[in-house]
């Protein structure tokens, strides 16, 4: 079997146990990055095709008669052309679960470095400030605690859930969201009821149409003025002008950020000027610690064995 991966380095930096991907086909082809204009060529001869952003759209599907399966080397499946893969008989699988400790690890990491004001006390102890202090301390900039406070959950799923009962040990209270385009649960608040009452709001829906640009202008309005907005989902879930203005205008307590609607950025990026306050912005790295990409890994070996074998494992077509 003919398999090739499109951005290894995406997911391995020389630092993974390939083992088990490739044992998982008899002829591999490992390409460090692929860009657009040479994922034709790349696939055209391949059965397996393993993407983790690497756009697949209806014409290279179509341009690739032997392909049989793509694995998304991910939970989203935004970057492949699924009606396509379909037409075209081509079973899709993703990943899932695979991150959720790192995930979980890096929403509280965000969410701790704004409430204690991590960044701005390390800023300030490196300008001097602590050593002119009169005091044994610095009391600067305000610092909250999380328990007693309340987390607004939208997508309750295996990171949300997980999320979720981290805040609970906190001692937070959690709401779940209702999400759009989902039937009715029992529990969940429809969105705008459920933004005025969260300290925090955090984000692990996927992008869909229904949830693009769900947290706009009106719904960054809605919440309280010293919330903080967590989005480890997808940047296009997010207005992102929105947000720089509500951040600057003091409309929103603090903001974390790991995903961008464009990555990599370009250098302007809005929520890259340098004069935003409150917002931490780290590179799509809320996944990546070296353990959960060795799952995904093993998980992409899996998914491809089970193919063989005739088996559904995590297909989304």
């Amino acid at each position: 079997m003919q398999a090739v991966f499109l951005d290894t380095t995406s997911l391995d930096r020389e630092d993974l146990d390939r083992g088990p991907l490739e044992a998982s086909a008899t002829d591999w082809s490992f390409f460090d990055e692929t860009p657009a204009d040479a994922v034709p060529e790349r696939i055209r001869e391949a059965e397996v095709v393993i993407s983790n952003k690497v756009p697949l759209d209806a014409e290279a599907i179509r341009g690739a008669p032997n392909l049989r399966l793509i694995c998304i080397a991910a939970t989203g499946t935004n970057n492949v052309d699924l009606e396509a893969a379909r037409q075209r008989g081509v079973a899709v699988t993703n990943v899932v679960g695979y991150a959720t400790p790192a995930v979980v690890q890096h929403v509280f990491g965000l969410v701790l470095a704004l409430t204690t004001r991590l960044q701005d006390y390390t800023a300030a102890v490196a300008a001097g400030r602590w050593s002119q202090s009169p005091h044994f301390c610095l009391l600067d900039f305000p610092i909250a605690e999380l328990a007693g406070r309340t987390l607004g959950v939208v997508g309750h799923g295996e990171l949300g859930g997980n999320v979720a009962r981290v805040a609970e040990a906190f001692g937070m209270q959690v709401r779940v969201a209702q999400l759009p385009g989902r039937p009715e649960r029992p529990g969940r608040i429809p969105l705008n009821e459920l933004l005025p009452d969260v300290d925090v709001l955090t984000l692990h829906c996927p992008l869909t149409p229904e949830t693009e640009n769900l947290i706009g202008r009106a719904e960054l309005e809605r919440l309280p003025d010293d919330a903080l907005l967590i989005n480890t989902a997808r940047g296009g879930i997010v207005d992102e002008p929105a947000l720089a203005e509500a951040l600057r205008e003091g409309r929103l307590g603090g903001a974390g950020v790991d995903v961008l609607t464009r990555e990599p950025p370009p250098a302007d990026h809005v929520l890259l000027a340098p004069d935003i306050p409150n917002l931490i912005v780290t590179p799509h790295v809320a996944w990546a610690t070296r353990a959960a990409r060795q799952r995904m890994v093993e998980e992409l070996a899996a998914n491809i064995g089970a193919f063989q074998r005739g088996e559904e494992r995590n297909r989304v077509v």
